[in-house]
């Protein structure tokens, strides 16, 4: 099982083709002189690179390792996933997507302030560099730990070359370079998974005695109606609790967001969430398939099976490398396919840290830094993280048993995220010191969900060899719940009562509890310190959703369900704001009143401003 010269050619190559396209966005058109250019590819994208670069950063190295896994063992239930997507992309496209675009955000976090205030938006970056900091270093270990215990390849020659690469077309080329190569590396993803599919059909016999043989020994899973919340997988936690993650990840995840907000268009941000929706179905199937053949393969040919293997995550390495062994290229595809995984989610990881870094903690203390000056700082940022995720990808080198509990720390951040969006979106009412203590209670909550879970399944003797082992997929490997079978693995079933219940609640769930947890408390806390005026409340900042929804009700029931939000006609161009005549919760003011401290964040107030008088948001008397 070792690879020969036509596979580390196709190898390189990937790595090579990379560099090159950062180096070719680095040195034609813009040339990555301006923010815009280098954070948001100038907003000239269209939506069908967007989506394969959505879908590339949604498709890590771990799920390809993964979701095969996860098939062999458990069966086909973990495809009802799938269920979850149409709806966790529907919202993002008509909800998210159009208030983000419209507010002409680079941050997702700059949203935070916009509608709480400014201890908000850092509060949410901090999170979010702290969960992206924890992940980059495992997204890039764990891959090369596997493919370096099945092919012998160097662990750190994998490390280094993936980490300097990917460091070095984030850096040149900006977001246009990631993702451009995350389109070229989505084809790659694709490629492997069909070569793999195909080849390992042909040896079991066919599809139809795959099928037969994952039938007979029902690897073929029914649906599961079972509503038990601490139910490893039923339909009504893939679906619904899958819901919630896809909204975390494609609704407010900055990694996604940024992709939108590249759009030459608000229409072409939509449409590029629509595309991605039959991609993941796509992604998901081929997954699906893998681990059936995988499972046929060895159901035939037994003593194939490698017996030392201690990760499920080794075992489809291990059957690519013996299905592929003849066919020359072949192995390295995959390979390749597999690092096009790791590459996608690393260079996502670096820009979106860049981006938040930069706007969000550096722009606003130092105001008169000069357009060179911010972009030669957004390089280095960029830089400095990716040097950043080879010293994580070491220290998770050491970390051992522990590198489990960092895949979940960063999953378990995705749900308040969510959490502390949705306060702003759907609940006008609420204020800056609910979306703090909730998005904090949220974290506490996760945390001791998580660590409890993984503390209390830590088996007390040595494990056994697969069962106990890591991992299970990856779903969305930026902001969406990432936990390993170590946490979730079904174990024999005895009765827990207490703390022990409560850890066992389905990794699943998480994002939608934690989320929830979120807008309860903060629901709650806006309440009891004073919930906000709906005429100090921004607009366009707000999606009102009762309204909506009761729209069979007379016009002065909805009126109230407004919470006095002030009335705009959310598809139009904001006017300047010399031209508005201004009225607050406190009357009509003059019309050339002083606005905000900022004139960037007075533009993305959208046609809002602040009055001297306070913190109220003014509008057009015409638009009333």
């Amino acid at each position: 099982m070792r690879f020969t010269t036509v596979d580390y050619i196709i190898f390189v190559l990937l790595l090579v083709l990379s560099s090159a396209i950062g180096l070719y966005y680095a040195l034609s058109g813009g040339k990555q002189r301006t923010t815009q250019e280098f954070l948001l590819a100038n907003r000239s994208m269209s939506f069908l690179p967007i989506s394969l670069s959505l879908l590339a950063t949604f498709q890590s190295a771990v799920a390809i390792l993964g979701v095969p896994s996860e098939i062999y063992r458990f069966g086909t239930e973990y495809w009802f996933l799938g269920c979850s997507y149409i709806i966790g992309l529907l919202i993002p496209a008509h909800i998210f997507i159009p208030v983000f675009y419209r507010l002409r955000l680079t941050s997702t976090y700059e949203y935070l302030e916009l509608r709480f205030n400014k201890a908000v938006r850092i509060f949410g970056t901090l999170t979010f560099i702290f969960q992206m900091v924890i992940y980059m270093g495992v997204v890039l270990y764990a891959p090369a730990l596997a493919f370096n215990a099945v092919t012998g390849f160097s662990l750190w020659g994998a490390v280094l070359s993936m980490g300097l690469v990917c460091t070095l077309y984030t850096t040149l080329g900006g977001l246009k370079a990631v993702i451009w190569t995350d389109v070229i590396q989505t084809l790659v993803m694709f490629a492997g998974q069909l070569a793999v599919i195909i080849v390992g059909t042909i040896k079991v016999g066919g599809f139809e005695q795959v099928w037969s043989i994952a039938t007979e020994n029902n690897k073929i899973s029914g649906v599961n109606w079972n509503p038990d919340p601490f139910e490893r997988h039923s339909f009504w936690s893939l679906a619904i609790g899958g819901i919630f993650m896809m909204l975390s990840l494609y609704g407010v995840n900055q990694a996604q967001v940024q992709r939108y907000l590249s759009s030459r268009s608000e229409k072409e941000a939509i449409l590029s969430c629509y595309a991605v929706f039959p991609c993941q179905q796509l992604v998901l199937s081929l997954g699906c398939l893998t681990g059936l053949v995988m499972f046929a393969y060895y159901k035939i040919n037994p003593s194939a099976y490698p017996q030392d293997i201690s990760v499920p995550d080794q075992m489809v390495l291990y059957f690519v490398m013996d299905i592929l062994k003849d066919l020359p290229g072949l192995p390295g595809l995959f390979v390749a396919c597999l690092f096009s995984g790791a590459l996608s989610t690393i260079s996502s990881a670096f820009n979106s840290l860049a981006t938040v870094t930069m706007q969000d903690l550096i722009k606003p203390h130092f105001p008169s830094l000069t357009e060179s000056q911010a972009t030669l700082l957004s390089k280095c940022l960029a830089l400095g993280y990716g040097l950043l995720c080879l010293g994580m990808a070491y220290i998770s080198s050491l970390m051992g048993s522990v590198l489990q509990a960092a895949l979940s720390i960063f999953g378990m951040v995705g749900g308040p995220l969510l959490g502390v969006f949705c306060l702003g979106f759907f609940f006008p009412f609420t204020n800056s010191i609910g979306a703090i203590s909730g998005l904090a209670t949220g974290l506490v909550m996760a945390f001791w969900i998580g660590i409890g879970s993984f503390v209390s399944k830590i088996p007390s003797g040595p494990p056994p060899p697969l069962l106990n082992a890591t991992s299970i997929p990856d779903f969305g490997n930026l902001t969406t719940t990432v936990m390993t079978t170590l946490l979730t693995s079904p174990t024999a079933k005895t009765s827990v009562s207490g703390l022990q219940k409560f850890y066992s609640l389905s990794y699943m769930w998480y994002s939608a509890h934690n989320s929830t947890t979120v807008v309860i408390v903060g629901l709650i806390v806006s309440l009891l310190t004073g919930p906000a005026k709906g005429c100090d409340i921004n607009p366009r900042t707000v999606y009102l959703v009762l309204p909506k929804l009761l729209f069979f009700l007379p016009e002065r029931y909805r009126e109230k369900l407004r919470y006095g939000v002030p009335h705009i006609a959310e598809d139009e161009p904001s006017p300047p704001h010399d031209l508005v005549t201004e009225k607050s919760c406190n009357g009509f003011l003059n019309g050339n009143a002083k606005v905000s401290e900022k004139e960037e964040m007075e533009e993305k107030l959208s046609g809002f401003t602040r009055s001297d008088t306070g913190p109220s948001y003014v509008v057009q008397e015409t638009s009333l």
